[in-house]
């Protein structure tokens, strides 16, 4: 009977000592660490959104910026992203057809606007957006600074807008393609050109451009910011944090930086 004691005690403590190490595992496991690829225009709201979900998970949140179609590629090359974010459909799209992202986590989460701005110190006065509008006297001797309009969102959007308003064939050479629309932004800061095409949500950021002209809806496609999982990449971590990008928490950052969330 001693001897039976004996050996019931040891296992229980065995168990004991079982348990308080693997109590730290399991918890490790319910934590994660979690890396986003996100549209270049997204920086500072994803920034205080990281930093606002980080205050409250354990979760850790690395986010790389860049343009989404330099993003999609990376993914598609094997890049380790769990969460993708496009500044347009066509590059999620391009994901999906080349089965790299699971469809079913893919939501639409944002929407923005495209928009002419100036140097803060500029003379131009208010520009009016129609047909024909002469965008290129107001760039005089200078050039257009926009995302590249053969893969950048925010280019692409300005392309279709000024080709539908019978602008585009007049300034086409005057455009200087910036590898993402931070890239265009930075330009117009720094006084190197007379104009930019951007979104809205850029030149919020900034004071040292204005917004000179707000480009009609029907000038473009509508701009969509869908984000959705990496295939293979659906873990309880990253399942938290795309959910709280649709949160009222989250929500509330991306409206404070000007784009419209759906």
């Amino acid at each position: 009977m001693k001897w039976k004691y004996i050996n019931r005690k040891k296992l229980a403590i065995a168990f004991l000592f079982l348990f308080l190490n693997l109590a730290p595992q399991a918890e490790a496991a319910e934590t994660g660490s979690i890396t986003v690829f996100a549209a270049a225009s997204t920086t500072n709201a994803m920034n205080d959104i990281a930093k606002l979900y980080m205050d409250q998970q354990k979760d850790r949140i690395r986010i790389s910026f860049a343009a989404s179609s330099t993003l999609a590629k990376q993914i598609d090359n094997g890049a380790p992203a769990d969460i993708y974010i496009s500044a347009n459909k066509k590059w999620m799209d391009y994901l999906e057809f080349e089965k790299m992202i699971c469809p079913k986590s893919r939501v639409d989460l944002l929407g923005n606007r495209i928009v002419l701005i100036a140097p803060v110190e500029s003379n131009l006065k208010q520009i009016e957006i129609r047909p024909d509008f002469p965008l290129q006297d107001y760039l005089g001797d200078g050039r257009l600074a926009m995302g590249d309009p053969g893969h950048v969102p925010a280019g692409i959007y300005g392309k279709e807008a000024l080709l539908r308003l019978k602008v585009w064939e007049k300034v086409k050479n005057r455009v200087a393609g910036m590898k993402n629309v931070r890239a265009a932004l930075m330009m117009v800061e720094r006084g190197e050109v007379p104009l930019g095409l951007v979104y809205s949500t850029d030149a919020a950021i900034s004071g040292k451009v204005r917004i000179v002209a707000v480009f009609p809806y029907d000038t473009h496609s509508p701009i969509v910011y869908p984000a959705a999982i990496v295939v293979n990449h659906r873990t309880p971590a990253v399942e938290r944090f795309i959910t709280f990008l649709r949160s009222p928490a989250a929500r509330a950052v991306f409206k404070r930086y000007g784009f419209s969330v759906r």
